[in-house]
C-alpha cells in the first residue's frame, strides 16, 4: 500500500438544504443525493509521486441516501497531470491505499458501484473559504459556484460553520449557497441555491491529519 497525504482545499456542492443532512447523520431532504465537487492540492504526494498544484473533480449521484448505495460517480483528473500523477489521483479518489472508512473518498466510492470512465480535463478552482465564495470548472463537464447565505429579510450575509471533531473529511467547513451546471453524462440538475461547503483539506490514507 502506497502512503499518501494531501493538503489543500475543496469546494463541494449538493442538492440538499444548507444544513446538509449527511453532516448530521440524517436522510437527504429530497430523498436522493447529487453532488459536484472540486479539490485543489497545495501540497501532496502519493508514494514518491508529488501532487502539488493539481486539481481533481468528481460528480456523484445516489437514488437515495449515500449509505444505501447504488450510486453513480465519475472522476475528472487535471489535464496537467503526468500519467503517474493521474494514476495517483484516481487511486486516492477511488479509496485505494486507504484504511476502511477513513476518508470520504473511500466511502463514496464504496457506495457508488456505477462508475463512468475517468476523464482528463482542464480544471479551474478559485475559493475564498473565509468569504464563503468560490467558483470552478471542469472542462465541458460541469461548473459550480458558491456565495454566502443571505438573510432573506435584510440581504446581509449569514455565516454558518459545521464543526466535525471526528469527521472523515474536515474538521471545520464554511457553509454557503451553491449552484452547479452539469452537462456530463451523469444527469445532475438539482444543485441551485442549495448546499455548498468550503474547507481546508488535511487528509491521508488513515484519515484527517490532526496535526495540520
Amino acid at each position: 500500500m502506497s502512503n499518501w497525504e494531501i493538503h489543500g482545499h475543496e469546494l463541494v456542492t449538493c442538492n440538499c438544504v444548507y444544513a446538509c443532512p449527511c453532516q448530521f447523520n440524517a436522510l437527504p431532504d429530497k430523498g436522493h443525493c447529487e453532488a459536484a465537487v472540486l479539490y485543489e492540492i497545495d501540497k501532496g504526494h502519493h508514494g514518491d509521486t508529488k501532487l502539488d498544484g493539481l486539481r481533481l473533480g468528481i460528480l456523484y449521484k445516489w437514488p437515495g441516501a449515500v449509505h444505501e448505495g447504488d450510486g453513480t460517480m465519475q472522476i475528472f483528473v487535471d489535464d496537467r497531470a503526468t500519467d503517474a500523477q493521474a494514476t495517483a489521483l484516481e487511486a486516492i479518489a477511488s479509496g485505494e491505499d486507504t484504511e476502511d472508512f477513513a476518508t470520504m473518498w473511500w466511502i463514496f466510492h464504496a457506495m457508488a458501484p456505477n462508475r463512468l470512465p475517468t476523464e482528463r480535463a482542464a480544471i479551474s478552482l478559485d475559493v475564498d473559504i473565509e468569504e464563503r465564495t468560490g467558483k470552478g470548472r471542469v472542462g465541458d463537464a460541469f461548473s459550480l459556484s458558491a456565495e454566502p447565505i443571505r438573510n432573506p429579510v435584510t440581504g446581509d450575509t449569514h455565516r454558518v460553520r459545521i464543526d466535525l471533531p471526528n469527521g472523515f473529511e474536515y474538521r471545520i467547513a464554511e457553509i454557503g449557497s451553491g449552484t452547479a451546471n452539469v452537462t456530463a453524462d451523469i444527469k445532475i440538475d438539482g444543485i441551485d441555491g442549495t448546499y455548498a461547503q468550503m474547507a481546508e483539506l488535511h487528509i491521508s490514507g488513515t484519515g484527517v491529519l490532526e496535526a495540520a
